[in-house]
């Protein structure tokens, strides 16, 4: 199984992108998918989450700019940013929690997609 991350770029602030996710290989169902980003010198952090609850969890400096959706029939999930603000900028990593096998759907495993670079300036 492997995660691609695309769509990163240069964008101004007040502008918007789109991130991709596209998870392939042996794939049954995908129980969780998170963005994170790391800005440099920081920690990676948490963009935005849907747990196996189904739940969204946004981190706090979203403030209503981004949102999650999925394209489950391509096994893909995307990042919808807008309002883009300089300290928005980093590289931003894709999340899944993967079940390969129908016969084990308890059983997941969790992969990374490589980051893709987003980078707000005027």
């Amino acid at each position: 199984v492997q995660l691609q991350a695309s769509g990163g770029g240069l964008v101004q602030p007040g502008g918007s992108l789109t991130l991709s996710c596209a998870a392939s290989g042996r794939i049954f169902k995908i129980k969780y998918m998170g963005w994170y980003r790391q800005a440099p010198g920081k920690q990676r952090e948490l963009v935005v989450r849907i747990p196996s609850d189904g739940r969204l969890n946004y981190a706090d400096f979203v403030s209503g700019r981004f949102s999650i959706s999925r394209d489950s029939a391509r096994n893909t999930f995307y990042l919808h940013l807008n309002s883009l603000k300089t300290e928005d900028t980093a590289v931003y990593f894709c999340n899944a929690d993967i079940v390969s096998e129908s016969f084990a759907p308890d059983v997941s495993t969790s992969y990374w997609g490589q980051g893709t670079l987003v980078t707000v300036s005027s």
